[in-house]
């Protein structure tokens, strides 16, 4: 079972922690089902207001379809509609990305969330023409997904407004590290009426999203210590900032782990230690990650360990 999809409306917009779920994997690269439950049951239960699904923490430039419905149906089950899951329909064109949102809305999801396409060079009108697409196309909310790291491509703010206020899409999932875009697209949807649910997606610093006026956050830390942005995220909107800062100091400390490997670079070291950290709290039993990727080594998983020690979940 699952909920209803999500509201369109500024009244009703998705608010809080939405994780972006790691999917784990066994020691031979297959699809770990119980792990990726004992993941989903962790983060429910720490109080996490929502889920997202296949995004770039969750591997989805990975998966074969096949392996993406897997995932989608377990994470729907699991959560049996007690928070929305977001899906990610990421493909490098429209048409591909409209099969995405078809198999996600089969499967139960409350939302998808989309990049502009990639591979072929587009501007600003074919991103805009691409988002407007799917926005009439779709059976569920669509929020645009801006990580320009792996699309080339940054949204625009106000284009991403303007299609809010059209009714296009629902939010943002702003994973584009560009503080300055992301104040000025909260300035933009202010103006605007806030059509638009702000979500960064920046582990480091969500206490200055949230203070600049985001609505959310979607962190892949939050994998590996969901309680700790949920009492950030609460501790926000009482406006407790001294406690906000105290709480993501501590978080960004924790984000070091991501940044300690030397026998993996890039998304490999990120996610490789997202997984780590959560094979040495016994939550998954095994930190493998998809070809052409390995497995963070012992020294890397050493360096892990120290951190989550002196950093990691109360």
């Amino acid at each position: 079972m699952t909920s209803d999809p999500l509201p369109t409306s500024s009244a009703q917009r998705l608010t809080g922690v939405i994780p972006p779920i790691i999917t784990p994997l066994n020691h031979d690269r297959s699809f770990d089902v119980e792990g990726l439950r004992s993941v989903v049951t962790r983060l429910v239960d720490a109080g996490v207001d929502g889920l997202f699904a296949l995004g770039s923490t969750g591997e989805v430039a990975f998966h074969t379809s096949a392996v993406r419905e897997q995932v989608i149906r377990e994470i729907v089950d699991t959560v049996d509609g007690r928070v929305p899951v977001l899906v990610g329909a990421v493909a490098p064109q429209t048409a591909a990305v409209l099969e995405n949102i078809e198999q996600a809305a089969r499967l139960g999801a409350d939302g998808v969330v989309a990049t502009a396409p990639y591979y072929a060079i587009t501007a600003l009108p074919e991103i805009e023409r691409h988002f407007r697409i799917l926005g009439d196309r779709s059976p569920l909310p669509v929020y645009a997904y801006d990580i320009p790291v792996c699309v080339h491509t940054k949204l625009d703010p106000a284009m991403l407004v303007r299609l809010g206020a059209d009714g296009v899409i629902a939010g943002v999932k702003d994973s584009s590290g560009d503080d300055i875009s992301f104040r000025r697209l909260v300035r933009m949807n202010r103006e605007a009426g806030s059509p638009l649910s702000l979500l960064t997606g920046h582990e480091f610093v969500v206490d200055g999203a949230y203070l600049s006026g985001a609505d959310g956050s979607v962190p892949g830390l939050a994998n590996v210590d969901p309680a700790g942005y949920v009492a950030l995220d609460r501790a926000a909107r009482a406006e407790e900032w001294e406690t906000a800062r105290s709480v993501q100091d501590r978080l960004a400390a924790l984000m070091e782990i991501a940044l300690v490997a030397r026998g993996q670079n890039g998304w490999g070291a990120g996610v490789g230690a997202f997984k780590t950290a959560l094979q040495l709290l016994g939550v998954i039993g095994s930190n493998q990650v998809p070809e052409p990727f390995e497995a963070l080594d012992a020294a890397d998983t050493a360096a892990v360990r120290r951190i989550l020690e002196a950093h990691g979940p109360r």
